[in-house]
């Protein structure tokens, strides 16, 4: 699926929530030069809906979120 992209050089796909009526997954997809319209094609012909995007991280190097505690706590 997603692998056989050349521009893939990993992947994670865990799974969220389940309803009666869908599976909730987040898919973590790292490698150079990825296209977007080549991942969702992939992943809506496994029958699945892109729903939001959550992050993009770009650059020489991985900068992780930061979670700031309020003031006064």
């Amino acid at each position: 699926m997603l692998t056989r992209d050349e521009r893939v050089s990993g992947l994670n796909i865990s799974l969220k929530e389940v309803d009666q009526n869908t599976e909730s997954i987040t898919i973590t997809v790292e490698g150079d030069d990825l296209r977007y319209d080549t991942i969702k094609e992939i992943l809506e012909q496994a029958g699945a809906v892109i729903h939001s995007i959550d992050q993009v991280v770009a650059g020489r190097r991985f900068v992780e979120e930061v979670t700031l505690q309020p003031e006064n706590s």
